[in-house]
């Protein structure tokens, strides 16, 4: 693809991992942007308005790269897990989730200030858990680091322990929807002249 310079506004390593499975070249530059909780919002607006908001604080600095900005949000029906503010947090997250379906939310921004150019998205994916009970909890968080982590889980750490079916965008609950990111950079690079 001929894209402009491409800029990862992220600081996880995850992500970074997940688009160079794209196989185009980027450079990370973490932008930091207070993130939105709005009760109003829908979970796919607010993880889309927090995605605008990370990657226009870098575009800002970089007006000649198109950034990239995500956000991902667990759900569980109107419930919204953000990442748990302790491990007693993170195992009361688990603790909701056990036995129970919920979707896992990403939004993303592709921005280019030079050109007024923007895309905005969010895509969906639909995770059930197995029933666990307390024991299985305090051993899956005593193998994965849960305090970064929307929903106090990584699907790519031990998921199998806890993650009874996925589905749609495996890559989407590891925070970033490649199936969909890959048909709009493509659609990018196909407009890039008008």
């Amino acid at each position: 693809m001929n894209l402009p310079p491409l800029i990862l506004a992220s600081a996880s390593p995850r992500r970074a991992e997940l688009l160079r499975k794209l196989d185009v070249e980027f450079q990370v530059v973490p932008g930091h942007a207070a993130e939105a909780v709005e009760d109003f919002l829908s979970p796919h607006e607010l993880c889309q308005l927090n995605a605008c908001r990370k990657a226009r604080v870098i575009a800002k600095k970089f007006p000649d790269a198109l950034v990239l900005g995500a956000d991902t949000e667990v759900c569980l029906g109107a419930e919204v897990f953000g990442k748990p503010s302790d491990l007693a947090d993170a195992a009361r997250m688990l603790g909701r989730l056990q036995g129970r379906t919920h979707e896992v939310v990403t939004g993303v921004c592709l921005v280019h200030l030079r050109h007024h150019r923007q895309i905005l998205f969010a895509v969906a994916t639909s995770v059930r858990f197995r029933p666990l009970d307390a024991a299985q909890i305090r051993a899956y968080l005593a193998k994965i680091n849960p305090l970064d982590k929307a929903g106090a889980y990584a699907i790519q750490q031990h998921g199998d322990e806890i993650v009874a079916e996925i589905s749609g965008s495996w890559s989407n609950v590891v925070g970033l929807p490649l199936e969909r990111l890959r048909a709009e950079l493509a659609h990018w690079n196909r407009t890039a002249g008008l």
